[in-house]
């Protein structure tokens, strides 16, 4: 097979057709934005949005995106100029479209001082993040600063050479301090539970600890809108991208694969100015935090649903998860009896027409959204998917069965093994404390969901004590080991 010629600004003119590309001068619009955690979620959501507005001639927001830990991004873009393809697929077909919107891409480990002058830059007016919800060294089940952060604690050390998210942020903020520069505004674009306000409770009690005065010019005028993001991204492959390459006749390194649905919903607080998001299919409102709760636990809380007990049932995919019909009715009936009556959404917004949507999108065969990738860091992810929809059920003296299976099936899920007896590849930041518990328990469900649930910088110190809650997941997770995932679901649905 001959070898395809590489994705870049020379070849871009000999894309076929069919595939859109650039329609402005990509190679001269000016960077506005700096984004952290430069995945894919990034440059399937954000940055195809802020490409609409290089397309209408706002030349002032492309994007320098940084990558906080591997130089995999950077060093499959750096050759093709920062084009990528953006593959949209639907049950219909596939869509191509070649993104120009990041015009630098970084590596913070590798020069920290570089991306720190970006960030400082006068032209720098907003620094957007995707660097999940553990890359903000917070606790999660109180939503502030983990002062014991191993990265926490050098940035307050070495706080010139930053290693975190938050660290990265008050450097470049302090560097525009010293230059007589407003701050950038910061966006969070992360699942985290009022994610506008979390952010700026974390910088602005890591900013006090660094100085004192400087923790109140950050209180004072950093700004940090909130928004909720909604598109599903799986993980590229290696056939995406032999697929993708044999479509541009040309090699894309990185390409980017999602599916037609797309939201954003963004707090409309900008001191510096910001592009016309509106304009692109944003939604700018005043008050993110209906609809962050909307997708937080209808689509996020959903997913974990089927990573966990889809997972265990031999599942790979959420697709091939909802074409079981029990596992279908359970997160059904879950969004329905459970998730529903905890929401409180604008008047004339129809929740019935966004579950059916979603319900869609979960089905959806062409997108390959592994169980075991949503899987991943769920000590971050319960207490913002799950467990903030369990307090509010249990105050309102509501049953919680459905979600308790939900929590038991992450209990089962980070036992570590599955139900053929093979290792879980565990990817969580207390991946080792889950198992040094069952070391200590055995697959004992019992003594491992006490032990599980002792956990307070999960499950805090309420839900514990609370034998509403208790008891139902430990019955859940009993049920799981004696009976299969399967077998449990199809009991509960």
């Amino acid at each position: 097979m001959p070898t395809l010629p590489r994705l870049a600004a020379a070849t871009l003119p000999k894309l076929p057709a069919p595939v859109r590309r650039p329609g402005y001068d990509w190679t001269a619009a000016a960077i506005g934005i700096v984004h952290l955690g430069l995945g894919a979620f990034h440059r399937a959501h954000q940055a195809a949005m802020i490409e609409d507005c290089l397309e209408r001639g706002e030349s002032g927001w492309a994007i320098a995106g940084a990558s906080l830990r591997s130089p995999e991004t950077r060093d499959a873009l750096a050759p093709q100029d920062g084009l990528y393809t953006l593959a949209v697929r639907g049950p219909g077909g596939e869509a191509l479209r070649v993104i120009g919107a990041i015009r630098e891409s970084l590596v913070a480990p590798e020069d920290p001082a570089r991306l720190l002058a970006r960030m400082a830059r006068p032209e720098t007016r907003i620094v957007s993040l995707t660097v999940t919800e553990k890359g903000y060294c917070h606790d999660p089940a109180s939503g502030t600063l983990n002062e014991a952060h191993p990265d926490i604690l050098h940035d307050l050390a070495h706080p010139e050479r930053p290693k975190s998210a938050i660290g990265l942020l008050a450097a470049a903020l302090r560097m525009r301090r010293m230059a007589g520069l407003r701050p950038f505004t910061v966006l969070t674009c992360d699942n985290l539970p009022a994610n506008g306000r979390t952010v700026k409770r974390v910088i602005d009690r890591f900013a006090a600890l660094l100085d004192a005065d400087f923790g109140h010019w950050v209180a004072d005028q950093v700004a940090c809108p909130a928004s909720m993001v909604d598109r599903i991204v799986p993980a590229t492959t290696d056939e995406d991208r032999a697929r993708i390459s044999a479509a541009l006749g040309m090699e894309d390194r990185w390409p980017v694969v999602t599916e037609p649905f797309s939201q954003w919903v963004v707090e409309d607080h900008f001191p510096l100015g910001r592009p016309d998001l509106a304009a692109s299919g944003a939604e700018m409102v005043a008050d993110v935090t209906p609809f962050e709760h909307m997708k937080l636990r209808l689509l996020n809380g959903s997913h974990s649903t089927l990573a966990y007990l889809g997972y265990l049932a031999g599942y790979e995919t959420i697709a091939e998860t909802m074409a079981d019909p029990a596992f279908a009715r359970l997160v059904r009936r879950q969004m329905d009896a459970d998730i529903t009556p905890t929401l409180h959404m604008p008047p004339g917004h129809d929740l019935g027409a966004y579950k059916d949507r979603l319900i869609e999108r979960f089905k959806n065969p062409a997108l390959r959204h592994r169980t075991w990738q949503i899987a991943m860091d769920g000590s971050q992810k319960l207490p913002q998917r799950l467990l903030g929809m369990i307090r509010e059920r249990l105050a309102a003296g509501a049953p919680v069965e459905r979600p308790a299976l939900a929590v038991a099936g992450w209990m089962r899920y980070v036992a570590g093994i599955d139900e053929a007896g093979r290792p879980i590849d565990i990817r969580d930041p207390l991946a080792s404390r889950f198992a040094e518990i069952v070391a200590r328990t055995g697959p004992n469900p019992e003594t491992l969901g006490r032990a599980l649930l002792g956990m307070p910088e999960i499950f805090g110190v309420d839900l514990p004590a609370d034998p509403r809650f208790t008891g139902p997941v430990l019955a859940a997770l009993a049920a799981l080991f004696r009976d299969s995932a399967r077998a449990t679901v199809a009991a509960a649905a």
